[in-house]
């Protein structure tokens, strides 16, 4: 039986470390004025709000599914910025060497290392659930994957 999408997680203020990071680094890709720090406290509730407001959700400063899904912006190779950040954050999340200068560097830009990356995630998940498309495209999908920790140890 094929395996299935963890859920988007739900995070709120006073939520520290993963998927803080990503969560930042995709606000200040919406436009929001955010330091990434892996820290939910107060200015990035705001932001979260800010966001939600923007987009007609429920401005709550809770990120669940709804949230998520409109916060997340399609990054391929080419592709720079905070989004790609966020990407990059996720790998950085499980380089277990515990040595940052060995993971994926976090430097905005989707090259061939993100890209061999993302891909090779896809493929891993591919093997578990075959409807994961391995294209280099981090999209819904793989975002979702990525945010809940898929993955990771």
């Amino acid at each position: 039986m094929p395996g299935s999408l963890s859920p988007w997680p739900v995070v709120k203020n006073g939520a520290k470390d993963h998927p803080i990071k990503t969560l930042q680094y995709l606000l200040r890709a919406r436009g929001q004025t955010v330091a990434v720090d892996g820290v939910f406290g107060p200015k990035t509730e705001a932001a979260v709000k800010g966001f939600q407001t923007s987009k007609g959700l429920s401005a709550n400063g809770i990120v669940g599914p709804e949230t998520w899904t409109a916060l997340v912006v399609t990054v391929k190779k080419g592709s720079h910025g905070d989004a790609v950040r966020g990407v990059q954050e996720e790998f950085q999340f499980r380089n277990l060497s515990g040595d940052p200068s060995k993971g994926l560097q976090v430097d905005g830009d989707f090259g061939p290392k993100t890209d061999s990356a993302v891909r090779g995630f896809q493929h891993a998940l591919s093997l578990d659930i075959p409807s994961v498309a391995v294209d280099g495209i981090v999209g819904p999908i793989t975002w979702q994957a990525l945010v809940s920790g898929m993955l990771s140890f």
